[in-house]
């Protein structure tokens, strides 16, 4: 049985999705200052394996890549710690879904960058908001600079995603989306 290219690109993104979100989990545990965690540059590279996900197999595939990123990801993450898996699991599922939306509205922009900056800047915030405040709130950590300093993060991390994001638009073959709205 050969696997064709959608079948493909789905395990790749499922398994670059999984593989983030545990790695974020438990750097985010590893502060660098009152600013940043070490989870602050690895997570935004989620809202790339969605939009990308997006743009070549539509939003149905790519919520299908949130559904298992979120089950794998808050799975192996309550081995790490249960506070952040749960933080991680609200604030991830309601941002990439919520992402997938947004782009899905900008898709058909003129300029390629605007779907995935401005669906990436919208639920950087709102995933920063829900982690910081549902794992850190009354712990005595910084998590207010912390999630501001995450934040900032994001966007740095988005803005540098723009060229790995178009070069692979060259690259990968987009499907046709017959139901690109839904």
């Amino acid at each position: 049985m050969s696997i064709n290219y959608t079948q493909k690109t789905l395990f790749i993104s499922m398994f670059f999705m999984a593989a983030i979100v545990v790695l974020s989990n438990y750097l985010v545990n590893i502060p660098i200052n009152d600013w940043w965690t070490y989870g602050a540059f690895s997570y935004p590279l989620a809202f790339l394996v969605t939009d990308i996900t997006n743009r070549n197999l539509g939003p149905q595939k790519a919520r299908y890549v949130i559904y298992v990123g979120f089950a794998l990801g808050v799975a192996l993450s309550l081995l790490v710690d249960m506070r952040i898996a749960i933080a991680s699991g609200t604030a991830f599922l309601i941002a990439q879904l919520l992402d997938v939306v947004i782009f899905n509205r900008l898709r058909n922009a003129k300029q390629w960058w605007l779907a995935p900056l401005s669906s990436s800047f919208i639920t950087s915030a709102i995933d920063t908001a829900l982690f910081f405040s549902i794992a850190f709130y009354a712990t005595g950590l910084p998590w207010i600079t912390w999630g501001i300093g995450d934040f900032a993060a994001k966007i740095i991390v988005a803005l540098l995603a723009l060229l790995p994001y178009r070069l692979l638009l060259n690259v990968l073959k987009p499907i046709n989306h017959l139901h690109a709205n839904s």
